[in-house]
């Protein structure tokens, strides 16, 4: 087995209104990356919400009073709070400089996702992709791979952020090993792997997390691709959830 990551390099800034995936076309073309079955293109999120236009400006956004509620507790901008609540379905905790939801799209994550950081101007934030499986499969037909695309969460229970998918198409997203034999003949009872997860985890090694400009990362060996999957199928039930 070989895993090959290899970020793109040379990719412009990317701007509101960007055929993103011509400018990832030339970017493979740039590494001498010919696209083959099983090649996994793993993309920052930034990128994909900033060529589908997600940025806000704080200056048009007026915050309402559940928002200044919660602002005073999470000591946020106002502003920010009520794009928080907008990209939301429900808050699950707010404290000092955080506040926990889960998100429209079914995530639980901190502050829905909304960044301020390497956007460009002071008084803009970033959305996520309103429909990342849904962006992740456009660019997947366009380019003739799977692509994940790929955010930074926080974990409940261990401290730092580890890249996660949030968006998947041509491959499994959940790659579902129960029945399989172990190396005694025993076969697995409970094992599921978050194939599209340790994808996003391996790709954001490449991709840094401050001013290294390598948002694309591609991935040649990944096993389990190609295939079909979304990032919704990682999303735990709330029946199931064990700790709300």
């Amino acid at each position: 087995m070989q895993l090959t990551i290899t970020a793109l390099p040379d990719l412009p800034e990317i701007r509101p209104g960007d055929d993103l995936a011509a400018l990832l076309g030339a970017a493979l073309a740039r590494a001498e990356i010919v696209p083959q079955p099983g090649d996994v293109l793993a993309l920052a999120q930034k990128i994909v919400s900033k060529a589908e236009g997600r940025l806000v400006r704080l200056a048009d956004v007026t915050p309402s009073a559940r928002a200044e509620e919660l602002a005073a507790q999470a000591h946020k901008d106002p502003r920010v709070v009520e794009l928080i609540l907008r990209e939301s379905r429900e808050v699950l905790r707010c404290v000092p400089g955080v506040i926990i939801v889960q998100d429209n799209r079914g995530f639980i994550m901190a502050n829905a996702g909304i960044d301020a950081s390497n956007v460009g101007a002071d008084d803009q934030v970033l959305l996520l992709p309103e429909d990342a499986d849904a962006s992740a499969r456009r660019l997947s037909d366009a380019l003739g791979m799977a692509v994940v695309i790929n955010d930074s969460f926080g974990r409940a229970w261990r401290l730092g952020t580890c890249g996660t998918a949030i968006g998947v198409a041509g491959m499994p997203a959940l790659l579902d090993l129960r029945g399989q034999l172990d190396r005694h003949g025993r076969p697995m009872q409970t094992s599921e792997l978050a194939l599209a997860d340790e994808v996003a985890a391996a790709a954001s090694l490449m991709m840094g997390q401050a001013d290294e400009g390598r948002p694309a990362v591609h991935l040649r060996g990944v096993p389990g691709v190609p295939g079909r999957g979304s990032a919704a199928d990682l999303v735990r039930p709330k029946h199931m959830d064990l700790f709300r």
